[in-house]
């Protein structure tokens, strides 16, 4: 694991849990590998009481058992596991457009204008966190247009499980999201809600579609590969 540096903070341990879920959703650790305390705290530079907190959450979230006496090893997960999380991030956006398309003003057009654009210049320099804090910005756009701040909270909670990163990176992605981006503003701009439907169909069955595809390289599902053995050593 490269060292990543992480100052103490009150919300620490949900920054140690977003790094550990990133790491899972992205392959980086698979089914059946040990998530170490000792060595993810060293990693990080902090104390293992974050770490534990952190586990513990994802233990709630299912990505992570407890093994009695050795720790917590990466829960299994499933191509259909991935996909769901995907079919739910889309029907919860979809409810929350349709509310939010009715309510954009004038100045929320605008701005939600020049978040698209800030997307396009960071894609265009491939400044990947540019590209991740732009496209939290346009959903949030659309989130706060909506009034539904429970929905908005559900799908804040299901995008947790995306490695946002990992699509920041991918040139294909990028293109296809600011294209999307792009539909997506000019649905709202006319009040279009079947095209602001099929664009949120196609942004979440792609990003399901990438990252089947990447799991399936990282060997996630290969089944020649036995887990770490819990009773062992």
């Amino acid at each position: 694991m490269a060292p990543t540096r992480l100052a103490q903070r009150p919300q620490l341990s949900e920054e140690v849990a977003d790094h550990v879920r990133t790491r899972i959703m992205s392959g980086e650790v698979r089914p059946g590998d040990f998530i170490r305390l000792d060595e993810t705290a060293a990693a990080l530079g902090v104390s293992v009481t974050p770490v534990r907190e952190a586990l513990l959450t994802l233990r709630g979230e299912g990505l992570v058992d407890l093994v009695p006496r050795r720790g917590y090893l990466v829960s299994p997960m499933s191509r259909q596991d991935v996909e769901d999380i995907f079919w739910l991030q889309a029907e919860l956006s979809k409810r929350i457009v349709d509310r939010a398309i009715t309510l954009f003003d004038a100045d929320a057009l605008d701005n939600h204008a020049r978040l698209v654009g800030e997307f396009e210049s960071a894609a265009a320099m491939g400044d990947a966190d540019g590209v991740v804090s732009a496209q939290y910005a346009i959903h949030r756009s659309i989130n706060r247009a909506s009034r539904s701040d429970k929905l908005s909270r559900f799908l804040a909670n299901a995008a947790r499980y995306m490695p946002c990163r990992l699509y920041a990176e991918d040139h294909d992605w990028r293109s296809a999201a600011l294209q999307d981006n792009r539909r997506m503003l000019d649905a709202l701009r006319t009040g279009d809600v079947e095209t602001a439907h099929a664009v949120i169909d196609a942004e979440f069955s792609n990003g399901a579609r990438l990252l089947v595809e990447h799991l399936e390289r990282a060997g996630v599902w290969d089944e020649s590969r036995g887990p770490e053995d819990p009773a062992g050593d």
